[in-house]
């Protein structure tokens, strides 16, 4: 795995997620609450296989407009 995959992973879910008639929304309040909890104890990015909950929330909130569409319909 790397972190392109997870991120290629996350792109599809949140699509998935709004397909199937989920709120896509509600991914990045789940981010944020994951890395709250982790209390800044996460490693570096570059060391790590998955990417920064920053990172992913960063590229959630691009996606979003996308997944709202899909969410919609």
């Amino acid at each position: 795995y790397s972190r392109l995959h997870e991120s290629e992973a996350d792109q599809l879910g949140l699509i998935f997620m709004a397909m199937a008639g989920y709120d896509p929304r509600a991914a990045v309040p789940f981010w944020q609450r994951m890395s709250s909890l982790k209390g800044g104890q996460a490693p570096p990015e570059f060391l790590s296989t998955h990417p920064s909950d920053q990172t992913r929330i960063n590229k959630l909130q691009q996606l979003m407009p996308e997944a709202l569409k899909y969410y919609q319909q």
